[in-house]
């Protein structure tokens, strides 16, 4: 029966401060709290493993040696081999290949007494684990424990949760419980049936079973707990025990809240190397070992356990990570049977993997890699370190998240637009070596998980929380044991972020192919089905739509990139920057200013920066460059004469060529521009189209692109059904057209105007892709009326009466009626209105009615009869630029966003009619030349931040997109 471990100890091996948590010096990562061995005692002899992640390689028979050297040392009858969790998994490629079973035979060879399970052993899910890894054989034949697992929504354990083994007279379990964070760290999918449990209670629930006096439900004399859980730091990280059970979490709860009746714990997980001594719970003076290995087999964890004979307490004990023996191979050999199994394993093994692991499948130019962490820069050059820094920004989680663009862009493999990669799934580099050449096993030792690759979508906002998930926590709010994990992403993704903002606001501004991420707007991701499942604790991912599995398997697709992609070379640019105390606002001649920071990668092989170039975007103003130090700068300048409302400070470090973006509104700014345009008019309309409604219309229009009019009243109508305009030549529909009304996939087709304008072949065409109702009069004006009873049947509150022979003015008001009311075309030159428009006008009982023109376009008879109708109002200026600016101003207090449509020839303005409407942005007429001064004012008092151009530089040219003022 054991009972609860006293060991006194000596003061000179470590001090108390006031109760504070005891941590003793670390030499070559060993503790003790031993004395001499007594007369009566057992020395129990525990060998040590975790992470081995299948690292069968030119290493593996040493690390044989090494636990059969400890096993010497501590008696072959007195030694325990046991596994913190994770022996497969991850693997190197030559047990990758033979899935993992050169790793599962070598254990079984070096005679595994007992492991915990480790997260990834459920890496192909829980039915892989029992019925492959386990298998009925077994195939492991050590015990998988698992404490805490339980079968979904009940207590029941999933796995066994101890072991018992004898060693000299004493009855010794062990007890291994897996990370709570496993639903995170694998596919949910493959664990459905499982649920994971708090580690530290599951084991002292055990604990107390084990030590109850009732011999049916198992009984103890020394009691080992085995967590696949771990501190994260440790050394060569330089933390104490004391500041990482400060830190809080799951470790912490592992040393302060493990049952005292556990003589030894070793942990997992986090790779980290310690030896330590910790305060036993309830317990004044007394300690014992908390020991990690580090990772792959580099060290052995060796805890030697003097133990009463009789009763099990525990004396006295001595705890290290011992390196890996330098001994050779051939001598371990010779000396050890069990080394001779395992090198014979391993030789086979290596020899399968040659076959097609040394099969050259691309290329690179210099070394691409994860981060190194305990680096330094030579001669401007990140060199040494080790690898795997899962906190910091790579060159390989870039280059590969590019891949997954690659791979998924195609609308047949989900479209991605964004290739987001978890740091944890990259295992191994892509080194130049002597050659450059990267074989089949090296590209497969990178991605070794054989996740499949899933697309789904985010709006911007969704895509934002996903980069505030960086900062980790678990669904329950608290901290995981790696507090950040930096995400890899494609090129075409930069971001900038405050470290010491509050959780959920790190991130300060987000770009996406150079422009500001739209919040409201969808984007395709890519990524394994590992991540899009909410793994890593990137919760946000499980809220996507429409996701997809591609039906390609990451190691697949990544050859495939290597094979078409040669010479691949490393890109030191980085995604994120830091970015603080930046200035938001300034007008023209004040100075700005930020911080920026993090500017260089810990990749081998990266430059260390040294200044940064200053510029603003669209502007001509230059800058002097500023210096950087330690990958951080404090940038000052002036907002130049031509800044445009939304402003960007650029900055460019020197020699990564890292873009840090500093968004500065500038309110006595410019308006940025930009343009919608096509090869020609119908083009130019399907560009608006996909601008306007990028997820498909209920509704089209459709109208001729060769004459005017039926278009300039099919506007408003439009826009009152949400619908695109696009245009047709008269006697065939054009391709594009055809391609981008099936991609709007509308369950109706108006067609304006007779088979003169829009021909029976047209409309046989357009009847292939849905209904199609045509809308025809006599003339222009009989086809308007028409339209106007269509579409506002039952009356509308305004309507506009505009000239059926100039198309300027009904441009603008089209647009700005934005589809309250119709736009109804007369003939100007009558000194009456028509009977038939009369009707339709008091048919329509409309508050009021706007007369686009002057007298010249509309006559003074034909308004004052429009007068007796409603309230008419009549917008009409010296020129067609003019009437735009009254129609505008009548219709629009404030804009965001403006329109811009040459005045001379209608065949863009009249896509942009449609859009107007869309975006609720007014539309100006100018020449094709310039802006006027009078429109560029009033663009700029409706507060407009935005200007699109339609139409390519032969109508608007590059003077207008500057918003040059004509002479």
């Amino acid at each position: 029966m054991s009972q609860p471990p006293t060991r006194p100890l000596k003061a000179a091996l470590a001090t108390f401060l006031g109760g504070a948590l005891l941590a003793a010096p670390l030499v070559g990562f060993a503790s003790s709290a031993s004395a001499a061995p007594a007369e009566g005692t057992v020395e129990l002899n525990l060998i040590d493993i975790n992470d081995f992640h299948g690292r069968i390689d030119a290493n593996t028979v040493k690390f044989a040696g090494t636990i059969e050297q400890l096993r010497e040392q501590g008696g072959e009858e007195n030694s325990l081999f046991i596994s913190t969790g994770d022996n497969v998994g991850a693997s190197l490629f030559a047990s990758a290949s033979a899935e993992d079973q050169p790793t599962i035979d070598v254990l079984n060879e070096l005679e595994l007494s007992a492991s915990a399970v480790g997260n990834h052993e459920f890496d192909r899910g829980f039915a892989d684990l029992t019925d492959r890894i386990v298998g009925d054989g077994p195939n492991a034949e050590w015990d998988y424990l698992g404490a805490n697992v339980y079968l979904a929504g009940t207590e029941t354990p999933a796995l066994p949760e101890f072991a018992l083994e004898q060693v000299d007279g004493l009855t010794v379990a062990i007890v291994g419980a897996v990370t709570e964070e496993t639903p995170t760290l694998v596919s949910p999918g493959g664990i459905s049936t499982l649920s994971f449990g708090d580690p530290v209670a599951a084991v002292n629930r055990v604990t107390d079973q084990l030590t109850d006096g009732d011999e049916s439900n198992g009984e103890a004399d020394v009691i080992i707990a085995a967590y696949h859980e771990g501190a994260g730091a440790g050394t060569p990280d330089g933390a104490t025990l004391e500041e990482e059970v400060a830190a809080g979490g799951a470790f912490a709860s592992i040393v302060t809240e493990t049952s005292a009746k556990v003589a030894a714990i070793f942990t997992g997980h986090t790779h980290k190397q310690y030896a330590w001594d910790a305060p036993l719970p309830g317990e004044t003076g007394v300690t014992r070992p908390v020991l990690q290995t580090g990772s792959y087999g580099e060290n052995i964890g060796n805890v030697v356990l003097t133990l009463d004979a009789e009763t099990g307490t525990l004396e006295s004990y001595t705890a290290q990570n011992v390196a890996r023996t330098t001994v050779d191979d051939a001598a371990l050999v010779a000396e050890y049977p069990r080394v001779a199994e395992v090198k014979a394993t391993v030789d086979a093994a290596l020899a399968a993997a040659e076959v097609i692991g040394s099969q050259p499948k691309g290329s690179v130019t210099a070394d691409i890699t994860t981060a190194f962490g305990g680096g330094s820069y030579v001669d401007g050059v990140w060199t040494g370190g080790t690898r795997d820094d899962r906190a910091s920004e790579s060159t390989l989680g870039n280059l590969v998240a590019n891949s997954l663009v690659s791979s998924l862009g195609s609308a047949d493999r989900g479209g991605a637009q964004i290739g987001v990669v978890n740091p944890g799934g990259l295992r191994a580099e892509l080194f130049e070596g002597e050659d450059g050449v990267i074989t089949y096993a090296e590209a497969n030792a990178v991605l070794p998980f054989v996740n499949n690759l899933w697309t789904t979508s985010l709006t911007g906002a969704q895509f934002k929380t996903v980069l505030e998930q960086q900062w980790q926590t678990n669904a329950d709010g608290t901290i995981p044991s790696r507090p950040y994990l930096q995400l890899g992403l494609s090129d075409n993704v930069s971001y900038t972020y405050d470290a010491a903002a509050a959780q959920g606001s790190h991130i300060t501004g987000i770009w996406i192919d150079g422009e500001p991420i739209d919040p409201a707007a969808s984007y395709r991701i890519g990524s394994f089905n590992f991540l899009l499942q909410g793994g890593d604790n990137f919760r946000e991912f499980t809220a996507g739509t429409d996701t997809r599995d591609s039906g390609l398997i990451d190691r697949d697709a990544w050859i495939a990139y290597l094979e078409a992609n040669p010479g691949l070379a490393p890109d030191f640019a980085r995604h994120a920057v830091g970015l603080t105390d930046a200035t938001e606002s300034a007008s023209i001649g004040e100075d700005v200013s930020a911080t920026v920071s993090g500017l260089d990668l810990t990749s081998l092989g990266s430059p260390q920066n040294t200044s940064l170039e200053v510029s603003w975007e669209g502007s001509a103003a230059t800058f002097a460059d500023v210096p950087v130090t330690d990958g951080a700068a404090t940038v000052t300048a002036e907002v130049p004469a031509d800044a445009t409302i939304a402003s960007e400070l650029v900055l460019t470090a020197q020699p990564s060529g890292t873009v840090v973006r500093v968004a500065v509104t500038v309110p006595d700014g410019l308006p940025s521009t930009d343009r919608l345009a096509g090869a020609d008019r119908y083009d130019t309309a399907v560009a608006a189209s996909q601008s306007g409604w990028p997820t498909g219309a209920s509704t089209v229009y459709v109208v001729a692109g060769e004459t005017f009019p039926d278009a300039l009243s099919a506007s408003p109508a439009a826009a009152g059904a949400d619908a695109p305009i696009l245009l047709t030549t008269a006697g065939s529909l054009p391709g594009t057209v055809a391609d981008e009304i099936a991609r709007l996939d509308p369950e109706s087709i108006v067609v304006v105007g007779g088979a003169n304008s829009v021909s029976a072949g047209v409309e046989t065409a357009l009847s292939a892709i849905a209904p199609v109702t045509r809308i025809q009069g006599a003339d222009r004006f009989e086809t308007s009326r028409l339209v106007a009873e269509s579409a506002f049947g039952e009356g509308a509150p305004e309507a506009v009466v505009a000239a059926g022979a100039n198309f300027a003015d009904a441009l603008s008001a089209g647009a700005a009626i934005d589809g309250a009311g119709p736009v109804v075309l007369v003939n100007g030159t009558a000194s009456t209105l028509d009977a038939a428009t009369t009707a339709l006008l008091e048919g329509l009982g409309a508050d009021e009615i706007a007369v686009v023109g002057g007298e010249t376009s509309v006559s003074a008879g034909v308004f004052d009869d429009v007068s007796d109708i409603a309230d008419a109002v009549r917008l009409g200026g010296v020129d067609r630029y003019e009437s735009s600016r009254l129609i505008n101003a009548h219709f629009f207090d404030s804009a965001d966003q403006v329109l811009l449509a040459t005045g001379v020839n209608f065949p863009d303005a009249l896509s942009g009619s449609g859009l107007a409407p869309k975006w609720d942005a007014p539309l100006f007429t100018v020449p094709g030349t310039c802006i006027p001064a009078d429109t560029l004012a009033q663009i700029t008092a409706l507060g407009a931040t935005g200007v699109t151009l339609l139409g390519g530089e032969n109508t608007l040219s590059p003077a207008v997109e500057e918003l040059a003022v004509c002479d």
